[in-house]
């Protein structure tokens, strides 16, 4: 990664009144999982966000973060479990334009380093640079990471979701 990545990259936390425009990054998160987990918008064209809303509403446990280079937005963080252990990425998508630059490995260490302790992320692995991106970042942050596949919650009819689980040194 380029120092210029470093110095223009801001990961901040997000709050309703970046509602708008963690929207639009949720439709461009989602349509890209669509290859992998098959959802469908529904009848407005949107994809189901109950987990951006929750992230922004409150609720405990819950947060999110927007991902900035310079001016612009590239991209978010969905985060649970925060009030426990381990506490999960739920979510987690860079731009296409922002990809293969550093900036999602910073992204990562960023967040998990302000919540030290035990932390978990899921994807799939017919998801192969997801699967390649989590596999090297997670074990650059815990070389003892763990990895295992775990039934997706109400959707027999895809492929187990991997999990890692990693600790964080505070």
């Amino acid at each position: 990664m380029n120092s210029d990545v470093q110095t223009r990259l801001h990961v901040t936390v997000a709050s309703d009144a970046d509602r708008d425009v963690l929207e639009r990054l949720w439709v461009m998160f989602s349509h890209d999982l669509s290859q992998y987990n098959h959802a469908l918008p529904d009848h407005d064209g949107r994809f189901r966000q109950e987990r951006l809303d929750a992230a922004l509403g409150g609720e405990a446990g819950w947060a999110a973060r927007l991902i900035h280079l310079g001016g612009s937005p590239v991209g978010f963080a969905g985060l649970r479990a925060l009030d426990s252990s381990p506490h999960v990425i739920n979510s987690f998508f860079p731009v296409h334009g922002a990809r293969r630059r550093g900036i999602g490995t910073l992204t990562v260490k960023c967040i998990v380093e302000e919540f030290p302790g035990r932390w978990s992320v899921a994807f799939q692995d017919t998801n192969e640079p997801a699967a390649a991106f989590w596999q090297r970042v997670c074990n650059s942050i815990d070389p003892a990471a763990m990895k295992e596949h775990r039934p997706v919650p109400g959707r027999p009819e895809l492929r187990p979701d991997t999990w890692i689980e990693f600790t964080v040194r505070g």
